[in-house]
């Protein structure tokens, strides 16, 4: 499914099979959950998307080729600390991947490895990333190619379409989490495929978690209290306890002084997403008693790992609407929309 120009509907097409390069992965898509992010660039809130784009970066495949490999020690791996592809000694540092492995591909396609960033383990700020759907093509497709050191490796048994909503939305609400630090009452703005995931998590962990929804969204404050969540109410409103820390999803900038208002003094307020409305003028009363307002940009390799990992052992199960293929734009236009509970995940082949 190929975006033509910002604006425009994808559009069904055949390509040419992808040959993998040095140090790539041929992936056969199984699944590919959709994003919001897809939507900001289908919609042209990111800038310059790549031409004739294939959207899609949650993708669960099986490799089904590997093109040469450069010697460990001279990419990013090297750099950044790749985790088993950073091994010692010369040996090809795509070795580890085999033909019928189970990958998955996360937002960050790659880093360059050489900038402050990259160096002091902050690939996720590189002042050089390439990412996947967006600069690079992605998942909505029968194939698509992924540098091996920024693959993620997925457990053998792990179901493609469940897992899939992990490598985005769950992994950087992850990383949101983490800056949340140990916050007993959870705040989460927006309802959708991080949270579902996120309440999961945090009541695994003995938390409280109040969801934050679209005023009179019935549908959302059910499903975020079959989950687990102790509250559920319209955005609009104020919880009935001081939140430790609230984390927003939902790009709206105008529910940044809301969630600074919702949190106790010291508490801290996450910004989730990669795009949000401008957000309002505020009292400085709202920020003083040394409250936090931070934001989270992309993600690491390690957080759709160590994610993968709690999910299996917890287990999280992803709450999923699935789609053909073919059926992409009816996948973007229920997120739009807000006609979805949990994620949309594109099924394009069969495992």
């Amino acid at each position: 499914m190929v975006l033509d120009r910002p604006g425009s509907p994808l559009r069904l097409a055949d390509l040419p099979v992808p040959e993998p390069g040095p140090g790539q992965l041929l992936i056969r898509v199984l699944a590919c959950a959709v994003c919001r992010t897809d939507l900001h660039v289908v919609d042209g809130e990111l800038p310059n998307p790549k031409s004739a784009l294939v959207p899609g970066h949650q993708i669960v495949g099986t490799i089904a080729g590997v093109g040469p490999s450069a010697p460990l020690g001279t990419g990013p791996s090297a750099a950044l600390g790749a985790g088993p592809s950073a091994s010692s000694g010369a040996e090809p540092a795509a070795s580890r991947w085999q033909a019928g492995d189970l990958v998955g591909v996360p937002w960050l396609a790659s880093a360059c490895g050489q900038c402050r960033y990259c160096r002091d383990d902050q690939e996720n700020l590189c002042d050089r990333p390439r990412f996947t759907g967006y600069q690079v093509d992605g998942g909505f497709a029968e194939l698509t190619l992924a540098d091996h050191r920024f693959a993620v490796e997925i457990p053998r048994g792990g179901d493609p379409v469940h897992l899939s909503p992990l490598l985005c939305g769950g992994a950087i609400g992850y990383r949101a989490y983490s800056f949340a630090g140990d916050a007993r009452r959870l705040g989460l703005y927006g309802f959708g495929a991080a949270a579902h995931i996120l309440v999961q998590l945090a009541r695994s962990q003995g938390r409280e978690v109040y969801a934050f929804v679209r005023p009179g969204d019935e549908q959302a404050k059910r499903f975020a209290l079959k989950l687990g969540a102790r509250w559920a109410g319209d955005s609009s409103q104020a919880p009935p306890e001081p939140l430790d820390a609230a984390i927003i999803f939902a790009p709206v900038g105008s529910l940044v002084p809301a969630a600074l208002a919702a949190v106790r003094k010291g508490g801290t307020v996450v910004c989730g997403g990669i795009h949000m409305s401008d957000i309002p003028p505020l009292p400085y009363s709202l920020l003083w008693g040394e409250r936090v307002l931070r934001s989270v940009a992309n993600l690491k390799r390690s957080d759709a790992s160590q994610l993968i990992a709690l999910a299996m052992a917890i287990p999280i199960r992803t709450e999923v609407r699935r789609f053909r293929l073919e059926e992409a734009n009816e996948a973007l236009l229920a997120l739009r929309c807000g006609k979805l509970s949990g994620s949309a995940v594109l099924e394009v082949a069969s495992s």
